[in-house]
């Protein structure tokens, strides 16, 4: 058995606490087979091992006391105070303990390049654009995989290190924000506008998951940076006292986890290039049903901060791959590089002003400003109705999502179970919206009515009331474009 081990190491797997219902097993006693204690660590063995050992799971992350309640689904902690238990709990570890990642083996690879490169003194680095603190985060050889926006640095977040956002809601604060968000929920509407692209199929948004990172250029209070200094210290000069500590370092920061999208440019720019340098129609096809898909999320989801700077185009034209393959050897070009067929790919970023718990009605409406680009003219393609109508007409289809997004919303510390509500209220009633007018252009979404459909989020009964709220946000501008 030690020589096995020894040529097919171990896989090291940690595993999330579920939520509501049933009391988490002690740490002291051993998990059931094909289940470790929530929350734990277990070793996978090679398949010869697991044979010999009749499936048991060796337990490596100690636990004493700490219960969760649990539901019918499963992986997912119940609340932020859930995993701040853990944090507690686990030691000197820090954070790899929380990123607990089972069902995307790809995603949480990249997780763990990033926590290595931590670890190995290659840093986030942080994004001068924006209205908060976000981050390149990179792998051990300096190469971007992705953007993290904690939520302590959000615009509303008591870290955010932007000053200038500081003044504006200190000095002006009645033009700050947006009344119709949660405050501080950003890096939530981040990962459910990914959950929503994918329930939908449409493939614009990408992948964004809640995760858990700790870095040293992270904006921390001067208290936090203090007491992770002195616990350091205190370990190295007094190792007994040292190991008392809960954790050693910085805390860990809960935040959004996006995967960096490269070759990709704003879509202003390639926009105002394909008015003189016209797409050949494929294309053009192409590029339409991919605004369509992000048309599509942008109104469900209503975001309300939809500008040409915060979503993306990817083109590669024929001409792309001929000067590459030019560069690429001295010799004439290959075939291979000529016959390549041109890609064009839209990728929706910057999602964290979405799912309002109301729709605008103050001063400021928040138009979607794809509303008065050339392609919003054109009516929907027969592709994306036959992608989206079927689901969105389907009740079930649109509770899974809420409920999916309840699981996921839920975790947040200031979670409030109205707000949800009345959140899903104005998803539902986009989504109805949404399919009554799939025979127009997408121009013609942004002069709807304002819809609710009110029920219990986690009811599948008939609604209760879909009303009309108000006209459409053109109105409330005064612009009277109805």
């Amino acid at each position: 058995m030690a020589e096995e081990r020894a040529v097919e190491p171990p896989l090291l797997v940690f595993l999330e606490p579920l939520v509501e219902g049933e009391a988490l097993p002690s740490a002291s006693r051993t998990a059931p087979a094909g289940r470790a204690a929530p929350g734990s660590a277990v070793r996978c063995l090679p398949a010869r091992a697991q044979e010999e050992e009749a499936g048991e799971e060796e337990p490596l992350l100690k636990r004493s006391g700490v219960t969760s309640p649990r539901s019918g689904r499963k992986g997912r902690l119940s609340s932020s105070s859930d995993r701040e238990s853990l944090l507690s709990s686990a030691g000197h570890g820090g954070h790899e303990e929380l990123n607990v990642i089972l069902d995307d083996i790809e995603f949480a690879d990249i997780i763990h390049r990033a926590e290595q490169a931590i670890d190995g003194g290659v840093f986030p680095e942080r994004i001068s654009q924006g209205s908060s603190g976000s981050y390149f985060v990179k792998d051990p050889k300096a190469k971007i995989i992705g953007v993290f926006k904690p939520k302590s640095e959000e615009p509303y977040g008591h870290l955010n290190p932007k000053w200038t956002k500081y003044f504006h809601k200190v000095c002006c604060p009645c033009c700050f924000g947006r009344g119709c968000l949660v405050p501080n929920q950003g890096y939530l509407s981040e990962a459910g506008a990914y959950l929503v692209d994918e329930k939908l199929g449409l493939g614009v948004v990408p992948k964004t998951k809640v995760v858990w990172l700790v870095s040293e250029t992270f904006n921390y209070s001067a208290i936090d940076r203090a007491k992770s200094r002195g616990k350091k210290y205190a370990l190295e000069k007094v190792p007994k006292v040292g190991r008392k500590f809960h954790r050693i370092g910085l805390p860990p920061k809960v935040g959004s986890f996006q995967l960096f999208v490269d070759g990709y440019k704003e879509a202003d720019y390639w926009l105002r290039r394909f008015e003189t340098e016209p797409l050949p129609e494929n294309i053009r096809k192409q590029l339409q049903a991919q605004f369509e898909r992000l048309v599509i999320l942008d109104y469900v989801i209503r975001n309300t901060d939809r500008g040409n700077d915060n979503w993306l185009i990817r083109y590669e034209s024929q001409q792309d791959y001929t000067e590459e393959s030019e560069k690429s050897s001295d010799g004439p070009v290959s075939k291979e590089w000529t016959d390549k067929e041109p890609i064009i790919k839209i990728a929706a970023i910057d999602n964290g002003l979405a799912f309002p718990f109301k729709h605008p009605d103050e001063w400021r409406a928040y138009p979607f400003l794809w509303a008065w680009l050339p392609q919003a003219k054109v009516p929907f393609s027969e592709e994306t109705r036959e992608l989206i109508l079927p689901r969105i007409s389907d009740m079930n289809f649109v509770q899974d999502l809420c409920e999916d997004l309840y699981e996921l919303f839920k975790t947040d510390k200031g979670f409030d179970k109205a707000t949800f509500e009345k959140q899903m209220s104005v998803m539902r009633g986009q989504v109805s919206d949404c399919g009554r007018r799939f025979s127009a252009a997408p121009k013609d979404l942004s002069h709807s009515a304002f819809y609710l459909v009110l029920y219990s989020c986690l009811d599948r009964k008939p609604p209760l009331l879909a009303i009309t709220v108000n006209v459409c946000g053109f109105c409330i501008k005064g612009l009277g474009k109805c």
